[in-house]
């Protein structure tokens, strides 16, 4: 389904496919700041029964970033007309963060294509708009390392020493790119919406998440969305999939599996 003519997009995003050509697909969104090798640790376990489709946002893993101003909506329009380009018709969906915002606009947006939700550290709504706001301008005019400088605390708990390559990731994130996705999470709210989601949905918070902490954030989530299941993971951070890569694998993996069954 190609987004409603009044549907704004910032172009189709940079994408890879793994996995059989002929399993059901599973789209893989990305957090602020990472590529889609934020989704290496689930890679395995996903190909073996998926179609595994990941994408990268604006200016994010060397893809452009397009004119702005960006919104939440419309990055998830773009990976609306993604799947009509590779005419996949029917798909499950896992995010991380701004990822999982998007999946949550993608339901919304596309609710016959969507037929199974996970939504990962993320949030109806990242808080007041006026920090992120404040972080868009500090890039465009410093540069993405004042925020790379301090990802490692924001993003995981303070004994986890895996940091550097997902550091690495926003080092190599284009200031417009990261700006304007800042931009987009400062203007998105799905609260009031979440009623209207049907795909089966998983939320999932690291215990230690700082950004989007479980209680506010995935309780919210879980309220919000009929009949969703929320799972804590124990010593997680915000990247939780990176942090404690087997228990949110085997939760991915289950869910999926449990909700695509008799779906395809």
């Amino acid at each position: 389904m190609t987004p409603h003519p009044g549907t704004l997009h910032h172009g189709i995003p940079q994408y890879r496919l793994d996995g059989p050509p002929d399993a059901p697909v599973v789209v893989l969104g990305p957090s602020l700041g990472t590529s889609m090798d934020l989704w290496l640790p689930q890679l395995p376990a996903l190909t073996r029964r998926w179609r595994v489709l990941r994408y990268d946002l604006p200016g994010h893993g060397g893809a452009p970033s397009p004119p702005g101003p960006y919104t939440v909506e419309g990055l998830a329009a773009g990976v609306a007309l993604l799947l009509d380009r590779l005419r996949i018709t029917g798909a499950a969906y896992a995010g991380v963060s701004l990822g999982g915002a998007i999946g949550t606009a993608l339901a919304l947006l596309d609710p016959v294509r969507v037929r199974s939700l996970v939504l990962c550290c993320t949030s109806p709504r990242f808080g007041d708009p006026g920090p992120w706001r404040e972080r868009a301008e500090l890039v465009r005019r410093e540069g993405v390392e004042p925020v790379a400088a301090t990802a490692a605390g924001r993003w995981f708990t303070p004994g986890f020493t895996g940091a550097d390559p997902y550091v690495a990731m926003l080092r190599a994130t284009d200031p417009e790119g990261y700006a304007g996705c800042c931009d987009a999470l400062a203007s998105f709210d799905a609260t009031a919406t979440l009623v209207n989601i049907a795909a089966p949905t998983l939320v999932i918070a690291g215990a230690e998440d700082g950004p989007t902490p479980p209680r506010g954030h995935a309780d919210r989530l879980a309220e919000g969305i009929p009949g969703a299941e929320l799972v804590v993971v124990d010593g997680a951070g915000h990247l939780a999939n990176a942090e404690r890569p087997e228990p949110v694998t085997e939760a991915i993996t289950a869910h999926l599996d449990r909700t695509w069954k008799g779906r395809e």
